[in-house]
């Protein structure tokens, strides 16, 4: 029988690789249908931007239903220590979220993370009980650090935040990946289908993607392109490629030739 191939976060397990951001659709309908193509088990949702408390206002939860995907609350917007814990608090409260996603941003021009305030909130939010994937930088050092504090997953940007560069660095994310035991997550930066791939065969156990799907020209259609890759890149990752040479190798022998 073949064996089941798990994404496993603080010792949940998900059939799916790829987390969806529910931000910048044209509105919850579409998003819930990218949701769907997409076969993403997990969302994130901006605790401060996307409405999951006002009954007056369409709620996120009317369309995907919290009880079928976990809801990954996140800090996005937040520019400090302060701010990041009182949003995750805020969303433990309201709908009992321990696992989240933290994400501590440096400046409103780059939108890279602010190193030393994200290990700071990770040694903090551990310590009150929460799992916490940290969006980071792809320095593997800080990675390990991170990881030693009580990180739940390590999640290194590609590229800056919604600029589909792609991933620009692989050998940093190569180094993360053979330091860390942590689930190692590529988010943002994508910007299509192929990378998605590159990032799981890098051997990424998921990616999270937002932009490149929300914003693109076919909405659905890139969702369930990115659904294939991720399970395309996954399977190349663990069939595990043929070494590269310089020259050309011919596929059959001499043997036998006539």
């Amino acid at each position: 029988m073949k064996k089941k191939d798990f994404l496993t976060i603080s010792n949940k397990k998900y059939k799916s690789r790829l987390i969806v951001g529910t931000g910048k659709y044209k509105n919850f309908e579409e998003c819930a249908k990218c949701v769907e193509l997409s076969g993403a088990e997990i969302v994130t949702v901006a605790v401060r931007r996307v409405n999951i408390q006002d009954k007056r206002k369409p709620l996120l939860m009317d369309y995907i239903n919290p009880k079928k995907i976990t809801y990954l609350p996140n800090t996005a917007g937040c520019f400090n220590s302060i701010e990041a814990l009182r949003t995750l608090r805020l969303a433990r409260e309201i709908g009992g979220w321990k696992l989240v996603k933290l994400e501590v941003l440096g400046d409103k021009k780059t939108l890279f993370p602010d190193m030393i305030e994200t290990l700071k909130s990770t040694e903090v939010l551990s310590k009150e009980g929460f799992q916490v994937m940290v969006y980071c930088n792809d320095d593997p050092l800080m990675a390990k650090r991170l990881e030693n504090v009580g990180a739940a997953a390590i999640m290194p940007l590609a590229a800056p935040i919604g600029s589909g560069l792609g991933i620009l660095n692989e050998t940093n994310i190569k180094i993360i990946r053979s330091r860390t035991k942590l689930p190692l997550i590529i988010d943002a930066g994508l910007g299509q289908s192929s990378d998605a791939a590159i990032a799981m065969e890098l051997g990424c156990d998921g990616v999270l993607i937002n932009t490149a799907i929300a914003k693109a020209k076919d909405p659905l259609k890139m969702a369930e392109g990115m659904k294939y890759s991720v399970i395309a890149g996954r399977y190349s990752y663990l069939a595990g490629r043929i070494n590269q040479i310089t020259f050309g190798k011919r596929s059959t022998s001499n043997k036998g030739i006539i």
